[in-house]
C-alpha cells in the first residue's frame, strides 16, 4: 500500500534485509499505517545515500510532506552518522533521519529476538514515550536523531 504523498507522511530507505524486517515491524504496530512505507532495501549504506541522492531528493523537493528515514547499520562507527548527514542536502535535514543498529541488527537479533518483533517494540516505545527497547545498548546512540525523529512525525504516525 502507498502512501498519499500529498499528506504528511514516512518512507523508509532501509540499508539491507534486516533492517527491512525491522522496519516491517514497525510498521506493523503504529496507529496509521497509511501514513508510512517501506521501502525495498539499498543494498548497503553507500549505495543507501547515493540511491537517496539520484532517485529521493527530487521527490523529496516534489512532495513537501515528505519525512524520509534512512536505516543504516553503523558498524560500530562513531563517524558513521556524520558522514551520512554529510550526503544530505541542507534543505533536507528537518526532514531527514538516519537511524540504526550500533553494530549491526544481526547482533540487536541475537540480544531481543526476531527482528519484526524489535520494530513492534520500537513502535510501542515511539507511541508510548518510552525507551525500553531504544534504550538498549546496541540502539542508545539513535536518542538525539529519535527524539528529532518523534517531534516530526509522532502526529503522523500515531
Amino acid at each position: 500500500m502507498s502512501v498519499n504523498k500529498y499528506q504528511p507522511h514516512v518512507m523508509v530507505l532501509p540499508e539491507d534485509d534486516a533492517n527491512r524486517q525491522l522496519a516491517n515491524g514497525f510498521h506493523l504496530d503504529i496507529t496509521i499505517p497509511r501514513q508510512m512505507q517501506v521501502l525495498p532495501v539499498a543494498g548497503g549504506w553507500p549505495n543507501l545515500l547515493n540511491l537517496f541522492n539520484s532517485e529521493h531528493v527530487t521527490k523529496m523537493n516534489l512532495y513537501r510532506h515528505r519525512f524520509m528515514v534512512l536505516l543504516i547499520d553503523f558498524d560500530g562507527q562513531s563517524d558513521r552518522l556524520y558522514k551520512a548527514k554529510a550526503a544530505i542536502p541542507d534543505n533536507m535535514n528537518e526532514r531527514v533521519f538516519i537511524l540504526g543498529a550500533w553494530s549491526e541488527p544481526e547482533s540487536l537479533r541475537q540480544a531481543l529476538g526476531v527482528y519484526e518483533s524489535i520494530g513492534s517494540a520500537m513502535a510501542k516505545d515511539c507511541r508510548e514515550e518510552t525507551d525500553v527497547t531504544w534504550g538498549h545498548n546496541l540502539l542508545k546512540h539513535n536518542a538525539g536523531e529519535l527524539d528529532r525523529l518523534l517531534q516530526r512525525v509522532r502526529p503522523i504516525l500515531f
